[in-house]
């Protein structure tokens, strides 16, 4: 008798434990998540080929999470519900978290947002959108409610404003539309009430550029969204806009490595004169609400503007030099910096395999660590962990000579 109570009370105790791991895992919240250094936050797209057709499977991307978890990452930012790779990420997700007690992982969902006729051969109208919206947000909305114990914040939009994107982009209002929508679900218990909701966009978009962003529908939309996730991009301006990336007069003596590093840092400055850029105009409006980083980074190889026939910004030291100079400045901020992006995918410019797009990642194709997580590999934090069954080495078979003859100083000079 004794016996059969005591194993009662080992189920009891068994199913009270998975109770709380339940209960803690929907109690987690966004807020507690945005600006918490032990919720690393990375831009994540598990695609191995030159296509999107080929969806990465559970199981590889399985593979991915336990890599990323390994570096402290907790939260994924998706971009859009087209496909099966993001059900297929929240399932692996799903999956891990039961497998392992202590594994944990969050979504920022992306929901693709464009205008009328984008895409096609027809013309843009950015002031009308397109009827695929409407899908994509009602996706957008199944999938929170499906996994809500995961997905966190839903994210209208990706670079949908910046005027730019000249193929695709709307103006604020389609985006106000669809948040508000979402924060009418909310209000309805139609959504978790704790999940948040954003866009994601060039800085300029949030008022942090030229006046003609300065518009009541932008005003508005700051005003809905629950926090600003903003992009920033000092690797494009090396080219478009140079006031920072150069040697300065004064720098002329200095090794290759010091005036790199100078350069680099100006980057980072640059960087953050953009988020500062965005806060200042979000607070003349008299808001003030969280900022965080949706989207930076640095490619390692261009064959374009960046690329050594251009501005000399693209290698694997310049941006090992990027991702810590903004994990570092982040962290202390306690902003979250979706750091753009986890793996190299080769889908995004598959004409032009050298095309920066490419090679953001910080693990390429080959399942190699770039040298900004060489001291990963040093420290065996990926022991026992594979990438397509194979495990991750270091670019360049770990030899830094060889990766430095591929390191160029940029020529452009600066006055001081």
């Amino acid at each position: 008798m004794k016996k059969l109570i005591y194993i009662i009370f080992l189920m009891v105790l068994s199913c009270n434990q998975k109770d709380n791991k339940n209960l803690v895992s929907k109690e987690i919240t966004a807020k507690m998540i945005l600006g918490n250094t032990n919720y690393q936050a990375i831009c994540y797209g598990g695609y191995r080929t030159n296509s999107r057709e080929i969806q990465p499977t559970i199981a590889e991307i399985k593979e991915d999470l336990k890599l990323l978890f390994a570096l402290n990452i907790k939260v994924l930012r998706t971009y859009n519900v087209h496909y099966e790779e993001v059900s297929n990420l929240l399932k692996a997700i799903t999956e891990l978290k039961k497998e392992n007690a202590n594994f944990e992982m969050y979504v920022m969902l992306g929901a693709w947002i464009d205008c009328k006729n984008a895409w096609t051969n027809l013309p843009p109208i950015h002031n009308e959108e397109s009827d695929r919206n409407a899908i994509e947000i009602a996706e957008a909305v199944r999938l929170t409610n499906q996994y809500p114990d995961v997905v966190k914040i839903i994210a209208v939009g990706n670079e949908a404003m910046v005027k730019w994107a000249t193929s695709y982009y709307v103006t604020p209002n389609i985006i106000l539309k669809w948040v508000n929508h979402l924060q009418n679900l909310k209000k309805e218990n139609k959504l978790p009430k704790d999940v948040l909701i954003t866009s994601s966009d060039n800085f300029a978009s949030w008022g942090g550029g030229g006046n003609e962003y300065h518009v009541e529908d932008l005003n508005q939309l700051i005003k809905a969204v629950d926090y600003i996730s903003m992009h920033t991009y000092p690797m494009h301006d090396t080219h478009y806009n140079p006031v920072f990336w150069g040697i300065k007069e004064s720098e002329q003596q200095l090794s290759d490595k010091e005036k790199i590093d100078a350069a680099m840092l100006r980057s980072r400055d640059y960087a953050i004169s953009q988020y500062n850029s965005v806060v200042a105009y979000m607070k003349s409006i008299g808001v003030n609400k969280p900022v965080h980083i949706g989207e930076t980074g640095w490619a390692t190889q261009s064959n374009e503007h960046y690329g050594n026939d251009g501005s000399k910004a693209t290698d694997e030291y310049k941006s090992a030099q990027f991702y810590k100079l903004m994990r570092e400045w982040s962290n202390k901020q306690k902003v979250s910096c979706f750091y753009f992006e986890a793996f190299d995918e080769n889908w995004k410019d598959s004409a032009n395999p050298s095309g920066s797009e490419n090679h953001f990642g910080l693990i390429n194709l080959q399942n190699e660590a770039k040298y900004a997580l060489w001291n990963e590999v040093d420290n065996e934090t990926f022991k026992g962990l594979t990438r397509n069954g194979k495990q991750i080495t270091k670019t360049y078979n770990g030899d830094e000579k060889a990766m430095w003859s591929d390191v160029k100083t940029p020529t452009l000079i600066l006055k001081n």
